[in-house]
């Protein structure tokens, strides 16, 4: 098979546009999808100053795999990984396309990673519990990429880049998770208090903040042997991971913008990034 002449014939089946935006979403709760707040309100106000994509490509922390997955399948199933929440939120279907063809292009230009076509997976709710508010009529193709979680931060920032071509295709690559997410801290009883966080969580926002604002990448990439704070901020990566694969496409005159910048339960932030 000729790699190349096919990731042509591929690439034909997007058009070409202008670079599209890259977003980090701070999901938090799976409720959000059904609940109105001022997290919900900050995705609906994001999605006025968005172009209409092509697809959507989302890196989501609820597919953390041992290698890299990509799903395939023309219609994905809506996922409801999580327990415990009320039966309205099992009932919510997000019926969004597949794209088989950008499942194949995301394959061929992270080579020579080795990528797997996936049939199985579908949409966690890392990606339809905010897609839904930026896109509520499903009428935008969805493909998840997966997390190799042998990897090293370094290695997501790298992997990132290869992906670029993607923006002139009308591709809105979207990271999902949450930078502060220590769930085994959380406190409930102060969950609806507005913008609390422990001492900690609000030293590990600041510094993240900081070095988003000041494009300074780097210590975000080595987040392991970063602070205290952040190792609290940071207890498994999964949720944090996503935010590297959106850093890891910024071009260097890019802005980048913050939003839904508030700490949530103690231990939690929702602050999501636009960079365009």
């Amino acid at each position: 098979m000729n790699t190349l002449n096919d990731l042509h014939k591929i690439s034909g089946s997007f058009s070409n546009t202008e670079k599209m935006p890259l977003l980090f979403l701070g999901h938090g709760s799976p409720m959000n999808a059904i609940e109105e707040n001022q997290f919900v309100t900050g995705f609906r106000n994001l999605a006025k100053t968005l172009p209409q994509p092509n697809a959507i490509l989302c890196i989501s922390a609820h597919w953390f795999t041992n290698g890299t997955k990509v799903t395939a399948m023309k219609m994905p199933r809506t996922i409801h990984d999580f327990g415990g929440f009320p039966q309205a939120l099992f009932d919510v279907e997000y019926p969004a396309k597949g794209s088989p063809e950008l499942a194949l292009e995301t394959k061929e230009l992270l080579l020579p990673t080795e990528v797997e076509l996936d049939e199985h997976w579908g949409l966690d709710h890392g990606s339809w519990s905010v897609i839904k508010h930026l896109y509520p009529e499903a009428n935008v193709p969805v493909v998840q990429l997966s997390i190799d979680y042998t990897k090293s931060g370094q290695y997501h920032f790298d992997l990132a880049q290869k992906l670029s071509a993607l923006r002139t295709k009308g591709i809105l690559i979207v990271g999902s998770g949450n930078i502060v997410h220590n769930l085994r801290l959380v406190d409930f009883e102060n969950f609806e208090k507005d913008n609390y966080g422990y001492d900690w969580a609000i030293e590990a926002r600041e510094t993240v903040n900081n070095y988003l604002v000041d494009g300074n990448f780097q210590p975000l990439i080595d987040f392991e042997t970063q602070s205290r704070a952040l190792q609290l901020a940071i207890p498994t990566p999964e949720h944090y991971l996503p935010l590297i694969y959106t850093l890891g496409l910024k071009g260097k005159s890019e802005e980048l913008s913050l939003f839904n910048d508030k700490l949530l339960g103690g231990s939690l932030s929702m602050t999501s990034v636009k960079i365009m």
